[in-house]
């Protein structure tokens, strides 16, 4: 399960109950999300999806504490072409 919440403009706290629990904090800037969305879902709409191609990928407990979105890239080149495809199904 996968809770986002809103810290303030851009800032998110993300808590993921797995077999343990993880708490993040994630920053999205504008030009990021845009560029991911289109601005067609909301920014939990897009953190939740990132962090189940994360989850796919890596266990919650290996995800970084504290980072902004669009670092997933360096780790999983293929992270933004997959976020925008399954964003628009």
């Amino acid at each position: 399960m996968i809770t986002v919440k809103s810290i303030k403009e851009s800032d998110f706290e993300v808590i993921v109950e797995s077999k343990s629990i993880t708490q993040h904090k994630v920053h999205v800037s504008n030009d990021f999300y845009n560029f991911l969305t289109d601005g067609k879902v909301s920014y939990e709409h897009l953190i939740i999806a990132s962090f189940e191609f994360l989850l796919e990928r890596e266990s919650n407990n290996s995800i970084l504490s504290q980072f902004d979105l669009k670092v997933i890239s360096h780790y999983f080149p293929e992270y933004e072409k997959e976020i925008k495809k399954r964003l628009k199904a």
